[in-house]
């Protein structure tokens, strides 16, 4: 513990022992000490050189790293000089016999100690942040934007490097009367408006936003006022971080996407959440995916007292095992290899480990590919969804929380038609149910497997072309885990058989979003990056919806969550439906498939009719898969839109 720099520092308050007594005694007696008293200044310096720093020692005075001094370690040292400088006088006093002392040396002796201690350590700490420091700064010429709490904690974790990544010229900030100020040394420059100017005339390369609190259009903003090829944009972690000290330089991270489209953040009710997840066996299905891996680590939170993964993909579900055994060591984990098509398998699970709430997020979700197989699409997401809620009914599972999609609103293609077909089924089930059955609608989600943002990203970083199907497509966007959040409280809210709308604010144009990324990894849209538009892809539409005809929608407690009014659906037609679809799909009868969705999902409107064919786009676009799959020599006839 008692390294080379410490006994440095450690001779260096010796020195302040004795030289505050020193000091004490001139000042006592006028700098003028009387022969008479040249005995007691011994004596007394000769205790206090023994006392003091065996007192300094035995308190772990050194234990401190003194470079990164705060008001707590001032604390410290006041403990340190008071209790030393007591036991140093009760040690005087005994050896002297109680001899009369004059009373003022000993408190002048204690302040002059904590004084110079304390300001020792204040002095070394401002010499190496303003001159060590600045000497050691071969990081990017860099602006922080926001004078405030986050601002004056990043510059001082970004000083406590030697070797920072940031070389900080100035602050940003609106507050009119920080302008001109200085924060820690660092000037306050000017107003986020002239945000331009000031990073022209200063250099700057890289700008770090340390507003946690600020929205996504702040963000947008100030990205916007200034986009270069030669600034990088930064921000800092959540404002939860900052307050638990958990920031560091190495959390600094580029300006991403979701950070401009960045939303409120979600409050959730956490008591209503825990009354139905803690302490109860939770399954979640297609637990590794984008989804279902996020739905199980909110549920891991509320301490259910189980939770089984359902995933039929070994390794993923091996990652997200291995993720949440290392953050939730106390958490039961079952992962489970299965897939929810095999119903006797499904069944026994159910059985077996008696699941008392089920998130049921396994799905295929890809629009093109399940266009190229639409048997798949059915078997999985209609007859895998079936299993499990008929499991789910037939066990007496409590709660049962579906994953649906704003495709299938009035669906254009395969994969919206299997959803709104799993809708109708568990709407008509619950009917019958103790099980209390709620589906959850929302639309796209930023970053998920297979998502726009991810693809974007692996073009930009090709060199592009960025492809985007149509400029005028847009869809809603919601972050993993604030669906995954609200997921969890949609589950609280049902009270059976409704359909729950998360609200998934304002509808963002794809060309957008892929112009921002661009801009956001230094480059020029249409310049350096060029974006080419590809047209539709099979089952694609221009927007998406969230409602259908004749739904009601009605407020909740929670004012991001919606609810559509209850439709009575009867079970036994649509059990009947479903088993003409089972067996035009388990023959891959295409034809027959389709006609099967249509009869069930009147609102079923595909961009292509079969008699005897499948679609062109089929044939187009995958030849191979086309001769092995559908039926040939097809007749293509367009559906024509209503």
């Amino acid at each position: 513990m008692y390294n080379k720099r410490r006994i440095i520092v450690f001779l260096c308050d010796v020195f302040l022992v004795s030289a505050s007594l020193c000091l004490a005694f001139l000042l006592r007696f006028d700098f003028s000490i009387p022969p008479q008293e040249f005995h007691l200044f011994w004596e007394c310096l000769l205790v206090v050189l023994v006392v003091k720093p065996l007192v300094f020692i035995s308190i772990g005075f050194y234990k401190s790293m003194w470079r990164y001094a705060s008001l707590q370690d001032g604390i410290e040292i006041f403990k340190a000089a008071t209790l030393s400088s007591i036991l140093s006088i009760f040690a005087i006093v005994f050896f002297r016999q109680f001899t009369p002392i004059p009373r003022s040396i000993f408190l002048l002796d204690w302040f002059l100690l904590f004084a110079f201690v304390a300001a020792s350590r204040l002095l070394w700490r401002i010499y190496r942040e303003s001159y060590v420091l600045a000497k050691n700064c071969e990081g990017p010429r860099t602006l922080i934007v926001g004078a405030g709490e986050a601002g004056s904690m990043l510059l001082k974790e970004i000083r406590r490097h030697p070797h920072t990544a940031y070389n900080v010229v100035g602050f940003v900030d609106d507050a009119p009367e920080k302008k001109g100020m200085k924060l820690h040394g660092i000037p306050v420059l000017g107003a986020t408006r002239h945000l331009k100017a000031l990073i022209r005339m200063n250099d700057v390369e890289d700008v770090i936003i340390a507003m946690p609190s600020a929205g996504g259009k702040i963000i947008r903003e100030i990205v916007n006022s200034y986009q270069n090829a030669h600034v990088t944009f930064r921000t800092l972690p959540s404002i939860g971080e900052l307050i638990d000290g958990k920031l560091s330089v190495s959390q600094i991270k580029k300006v991403d996407i979701e950070d401009l489209l960045g939303r409120d953040p979600v409050v959730l009710d956490r008591g209503l959440i825990g009354n139905y997840l803690t302490g109860r066996h939770v399954l979640v299905t297609g637990a590794a995916g984008s989804i279902g891996s996020e739905i199980c680590r909110q549920v891991a939170h509320f301490k259910p007292a189980k939770l089984i993964m359902l995933e039929q993909a070994e390794t993923p579900l091996y990652k997200i095992e291995m993720e949440l055994a290392a953050n939730f060591p106390e958490l039961r984990l079952l992962p489970l290899i299965a897939d929810v098509r095999d119903r006797e398998k499904v069944e026994a699970i159910f059985g077996e480990f008696a699941p008392d709430v089920v998130f049921h997020a396994a799905a295929y979700k890809h629009v093109p590919m399940m266009e190229y197989n639409p048997a798949q699409g059915v078997l999985n997401n209609i007859f895998g969804s079936k299993n499990v809620a008929d499991a789910a009914h037939q066990h007496n599972v409590k709660n049962f929380v579906m994953i649906s999609t704003d495709k299938a609103v009035n669906p254009t293609n395969v994969m919206g038609a299997t959803k709104r077909a799993a809708e109708i089924y568990i709407q008509a089930l619950s009917r019958i149910s103790a099980t209390k059955f709620t589906t959850v609608r929302f639309g796209n989600v930023l970053g998920s497997n297979g998502s726009v943002i991810p693809l974007f990203k692996e073009q930009i970083a090709k060199g592009g072309p960025v492809t985007v199907t149509d400029k005028r497509v847009i869809r809603y966007f919601m972050t993993i885990p604030e669906a995954s959040q609200l997921v969890l409280q949609a589950g609280s809210l049902g009270t059976g058989s409704e359909i729950l709308v998360l609200d998934m604010g304002d509808p963002v144009r794809i060309i957008d979003l892929a112009e921002e990324l661009i801009h956001l990894s230094g480059l020029t849209p249409y310049e350096d990056i060029d974006i080419v538009f590809t047209g539709l892809r099979p089952g694609e539409k221009l927007f998406e919806e969230l409602l259908l005809d004749g739904e009601g929608i009605m407020p909740t407690s929670h004012d991001k969550i919606k609810v559509l009014a209850p439709v009575q659906i009867a079970l036994e037609p649509v059990v009947e439906q479903l088993e003409a679809l089972y067996a035009a799909a388990r023959s891959n009868d295409v034809i027959a498939l389709m006609e099967g969705l249509r009869l069930l999902i009147p609102e079923f409107r595909p961009t292509y009719s079969f008699q005897g064919e499948a679609p062109a786009a089929f044939q187009r676009v995958r030849p191979d898969l086309f001769a092995s799959t559908l039926t040939r020599n097809a007749k293509i006839l367009p559906i024509r839109k209503s």
